[in-house]
């Protein structure tokens, strides 16, 4: 096969192939979580990787929404981020911080399951 056909034939197949993968993007769009598998939580003292899944889901520990989200009206509306009442300041709420530990580590004791000690949480 002369250069010039060999250079025309990997054109042809790189086109082909650009196509597919575009066709393919586009057929099967990444679909979004009803709700998120996991949550980074970041902070100063180490972030915390929170299995919301987990913690959400009938086979797992089933807490409510509204545990957690206590300012939902229903089950069934969308919870907001913590953050957004929350912060790191804790101006007109409770420090994002002290809200966490009180609400995870006050459930982690009381079911007597999860970590309740700093590094249990807290990726260093």
């Amino acid at each position: 096969m002369e250069p010039r056909k060999e250079r025309l034939l990997a054109y042809v197949i790189v086109i082909v192939l650009f196509l597919v993968g575009v066709v393919s993007y586009a057929a099967y769009p990444d679909r979004k979580h009803e709700q998120p598998p996991r949550v980074m939580l970041k902070n100063t003292a180490g972030s915390v990787l929170l299995d919301h899944k987990q913690h959400s889901i009938s086979s797992g520990y089933a807490v409510p929404c509204m545990d957690c989200h206590h300012e939902m009206d229903d089950e069934k509306s969308r919870p907001q981020s913590c953050n957004e009442c929350h912060t790191a300041e804790g101006e007109d709420t409770p420090k994002r911080s002290d809200a966490f530990h009180q609400l995870c580590k006050g459930c982690h004791e009381d079911g007597g399951i999860g970590p309740v000690e700093c590094a249990g949480c807290h990726m260093m």
